[in-house]
């Protein structure tokens, strides 16, 4: 699997770090996992499109809400690794991860505008946490992802 890894991109991605009123984090429980790992929104970023608008858009797709704005844009791209064990199952086994761009949003609505109940539904369930609690509840494969976005938003939170 190392030199299958080795030739393959990454895929162009967004990630988002919704904040409500009290500064809490918006997680989904992703529903194809049996594990208990948590994640913020994200998703790909379609061909021609920019990532601010891609955020947006994945935002509503599974979150279900579009009532936010962007306060803030990760100055660099993040890349990920999936293990070698996902390379196969996730996108056809065209990446070996994501490089993404990360957005922090302020959330504009209450509880009830968010309904994860999408056309095409990626969470189970949500929750808000603490930007403290935030890296570890993630799968582990993205933590370092998630330590590096709450050290570089933490100053505007």
């Amino acid at each position: 699997m190392q030199n299958i890894r080795e030739n393959l991109p990454y895929r162009a991605g967004v990630g988002i770090m919704l904040l409500n009123a009290d500064r809490m984090v918006f997680v989904g429980r992703r529903i194809d996992s049996t594990s208990d790992a948590w994640q913020m929104p994200q998703g790909g970023i379609d061909e021609g499109e920019e990532a601010a608008a891609a955020a947006l858009r994945e935002l509503e797709e599974e979150a279900g809400t579009n009532k936010a704005e962007i306060i803030a844009e990760s100055k660099e791209w993040l890349a990920y690794d999936l293990p070698d064990r996902l390379i196969p199952r996730i996108w056809n086994g065209k990446y070996r991860g994501q490089n993404q761009k990360w957005f922090a949003m302020r959330f504009l609505g209450n509880d009830n505008d968010i309904n994860i109940n999408t056309a095409h539904p990626e969470f189970c369930e949500w929750r808000w946490v603490s930007l403290q609690d935030l890296p570890n509840i993630i799968v582990s494969f993205k933590r370092d992802i998630y330590v590096k976005v709450v050290e570089e938003f933490k100053g505007i939170i």
